[in-house]
């Protein structure tokens, strides 16, 4: 019997999504044009990474088994 693959979770995918994101949020705010639209993205950008800090913290509590309160 083959062994089954780890599943990969919303919450797993939902990591690398927030990361990119905020990666792309920031290279558009290094080229804005003027300074209020810069400060806009980079405030995008830090709740892109404020949301896949709690994804990854939910993917960390399923793999530890422990139940994480939402």
């Amino acid at each position: 019997m083959a062994a089954q693959a780890e599943r990969i979770t919303l919450d797993g995918r939902l990591v690398g999504y927030w990361a990119r994101e905020a990666g792309r949020l920031e290279a558009l705010a290094t080229a804005a044009r003027f300074g209020w639209q810069r400060r806009r993205l980079l405030r995008k950008a830090a709740a892109a990474r404020a949301q896949g800090a709690r994804s990854e913290a939910r993917e960390a509590a399923r793999a530890d088994g422990t139940a994480l309160a939402a």
